[in-house]
C-alpha cells in the first residue's frame, strides 16, 4: 500500500498531536489505512484529503483554545503549516480546520474534529515510525455499519467500501461491534436500502470517484462481499415489493 505525500504529511500531524498534551483520538480514513497496514493488507486503498478525530475534555474547548493548541502542537514538531478554523463545532457538527501553507496559503488538507463525544475505544497504531492514538478496528467496523443501515447509505457509498477493505483484513466478531455500537450511542437502521435498492446503490458507487491509480472493485464485487461480510447483523426481511 502507498501513502501520498499528503498522507504522510497527514500522519505526520497525527504524530504532533499525539505527541502534544492535546485530549485528541483519531478516527476515518487515516485510520483505516493504518489499521489495514497494521494486519498485512497490502492492495491500495482508496486515498483522503482529510483527518478524522474526536477531541474530549471535561469542559467544552474555545475556538482559540483548539486553533492555538493545535498550531502549537505543529510547531513544536517543526511542522510548517498554519492553522485555521472555518467551522466552530456545534450540535451534531463537528469544528472545521484547514492546513495551509505558511507562506502561500495553499490548502493541504483539512481535519474535522468532533467535541466530547461518546469516547471510543482506542489502540496505539504506528505508520513509518509515526505513532498515533486511533480508533479501534471494532469501532471504525461499528461506525461504518450504522451509516449504512440507513438512508444515509447513498451519501456514505465510502463507507461500503471500507468495510469492503476491512471484510479482506479483520473477521466480523458480533459481540465486539454490538459492544462498539452500545458505547458510542450508535443504533443499526433495517439495511433496507441496501438489501433492496441495489440499483440506486449502484448508480451512487458508480459516481464515486477514486483518486490516482487506485483500483476500483466492480460494485458487485464490493457489494457481495460486504453483504456475507456484515451478514450476521442484517435482519430477516421480506424485500419491500412483497411486504404488505
Amino acid at each position: 500500500m502507498q501513502l501520498t505525500a499528503v498522507e504522510k504529511l497527514m500522519y505526520e500531524v497525527m504524530k504532533a498531536i499525539y505527541d502534544s498534551s492535546i485530549p485528541i483520538s483519531f478516527k476515518g480514513s487515516m485510520v483505516l489505512k493504518a489499521c489495514l497496514l497494521e494486519a498485512g493488507y497490502s492492495e491500495e486503498t482508496r486515498h483522503t484529503v482529510d483527518i478524522d478525530a474526536n477531541w474530549n475534555t471535561d469542559t467544552p474547548p474555545s475556538a482559540e483554545q483548539m486553533t492555538e493548541s493545535l498550531q502549537k502542537a505543529l510547531q513544536n514538531s517543526g511542522i510548517d503549516l498554519n492553522v485555521n478554523l472555518y467551522r466552530m463545532y456545534g450540535e451534531g457538527r463537528s469544528a472545521g480546520f484547514e492546513l495551509t501553507d505558511s507562506v502561500t496559503g495553499e490548502i493541504y488538507f483539512t481535519m474535522d474534529i468532533d467535541v466530547n463525544r461518546p469516547i471510543p475505544p482506542t489502540k496505539i497504531y504506528e505508520v513509518e515510525g509515526l505513532r498515533f492514538r486511533g480508533a479501534a478496528p471494532s469501532q471504525m467496523i461499528a461506525d461504518k455499519l450504522s451509516a449504512i443501515s440507513t438512508e444515509k447509505i447513498f451519501r456514505r457509498i465510502k463507507d461500503v467500501v471500507d468495510l469492503y477493505y476491512l471484510s479482506k483484513a479483520f473477521s466480523f466478531d458480533h459481540a465486539d461491534v454490538q459492544r462498539a455500537l452500545k458505547n458510542s450511542g450508535r443504533t443499526l437502521g433495517n439495511f433496507s436500502d441496501f438489501l433492496y435498492d441495489t440499483d440506486a446503490l449502484r448508480h451512487a458507487y458508480e459516481k464515486f470517484r477514486f483518486e490516482g491509480d487506485v483500483r476500483k472493485p466492480p460494485f458487485d464485487e464490493v457489494y457481495e462481499s460486504v453483504k456475507a461480510y456484515i451478514k450476521d447483523e442484517i435482519p430477516n426481511r421480506k424485500p419491500k415489493d412483497l411486504e404488505r
